[in-house]
């Protein structure tokens, strides 16, 4: 089997040297080089064309967002970068996403991280899955690329509306595609679960709302839930939707992870299956694993008229949790992500003569 070569850029020799022992200790990645700042780092890429790149958040003479948009201004691959968990390195690491990095590692104990042996099968597993990524390329979206894989369930008379979201991997840039296109008139909350650690959905939520019409938000505990308003699960917690009388109420918990997961979006869909009299719109987007599946079968069991969407295999960075939910017979349309917002726009707020996706 041909290892994944990669090319690790860290200005510190320690981690350059951890991050390399750590992925050559994987059979399936091989370290072919090493860079001490994104200058080197393009020189490297330039020379020995690694399939993937790890790349530092914050480094001296070139940091790590302008090696990453000369990277995939020049020689577009696969790049997962490392971050320490300060508000800046998280700001800067959201900002990453949005410029096609694949994914990211939180370093757990700052910049020279003594103990990233923690994390070891993280960097392994998001090495591995970036390989085999799409990067996403903004391309224009023909009525074609919509395809109804089942007949979407007539929308039933109900006192709210609801939209959840469920993400992973080349999530923020898909949701900065997504949210960024409702409108904030929109009819519905709008839950979200994005696979994320502790002290980066924050950042997320406040970059997306500097983005978009609709305001975006880390959901708070019990929080009411407004329309035209998002809330993102915060990282390390659970979120979950409760109901009093119409009223829809965001919890939030620490119980165990979920196949690994907390935030959940298996989870946060259980918790909205047991919903009375709330029309729901779900979407899966991007993503490894199946996460999400279970959860929108719990949702299907209890409310028939849910209507499910999906992103298509041609715009996901990984296209896994997607296709999970499609391959169990749960998605009623599959979309190109900057279709997606449209989908929801004409299932919540639906208009005689304009819903195409009856």
């Amino acid at each position: 089997m041909e290892k994944i070569r990669v090319l690790v850029v860290d200005d510190s020799a320690f981690m350059r040297k951890i991050i390399s022992d750590l992925l050559n200790g994987d059979e399936r990645l091989e370290v072919i080089g090493t860079a001490r700042n994104g200058k080197d780092g393009l020189e490297q890429i330039s020379q020995l064309k690694p399939d993937v790149v790890t790349m530092d958040v914050e480094m001296p003479i070139m940091d790590g967002l302008e090696a990453l948009k000369e990277i995939m201004r020049k020689h577009p691959l696969p790049v997962v970068m490392l971050s320490s968990l300060t508000k800046q390195g998280a700001d800067m690491t959201i900002h990453a996403m949005s410029l096609g990095a694949v994914d990211f590692i939180a370093k757990p104990s700052g910049s020279i991280s003594l103990d990233l042996d923690k994390v070891r099968d993280e960097l392994v597993g998001k090495v591995v899955a970036a390989s085999s990524s799409r990067l996403s390329v903004k391309q224009r979206v023909k009525a074609a690329d919509v395809k109804m894989i089942a007949k979407a369930p007539e929308r039933k008379r109900a006192d709210r509306s609801l939209v959840a979201i469920g993400t992973s991997t080349g999530g923020p840039r898909a949701l900065q595609e997504v949210v960024g296109k409702l409108p904030s008139a929109l009819a519905a909350p709008v839950v979200v679960v994005q696979h994320m650690p502790v002290g980066f959905t924050k950042s997320l939520a406040e970059r997306l709302d500097g983005l978009s019409a609709i305001s975006v938000k880390e959901a708070q505990q019990n929080e009411i839930l407004k329309n035209g308003v998002v809330y993102i699960a915060p990282g390390g917690q659970h979120l979950t939707i409760e109901q009093a009388d119409s009223r829809l109420i965001a919890k939030l918990t620490m119980e165990e992870p979920v196949k690994g997961h907390r935030p959940s979006v298996d989870r946060m869909f259980e918790s909205i299956s047991s919903l009375e009299n709330v029309d729901i719109c779900t979407v899966i987007m991007t993503g490894m694993g199946a996460d999400g599946t279970d959860g929108l079968r719990m949702i299907r069991d209890k409310h028939p008229s849910v209507y499910s969407i999906g992103e298509s295999a041609e715009s996901c960075v990984v296209y896994g949790m997607p296709r999970a939910a499609a391959e169990a017979g749960l998605l009623h349309h599959v979309c190109p992500v900057q279709s997606i917002a449209s989908a929801i726009q004409q299932r919540v707020n639906l208009l005689e003569g304009v819903n195409q996706w009856k």
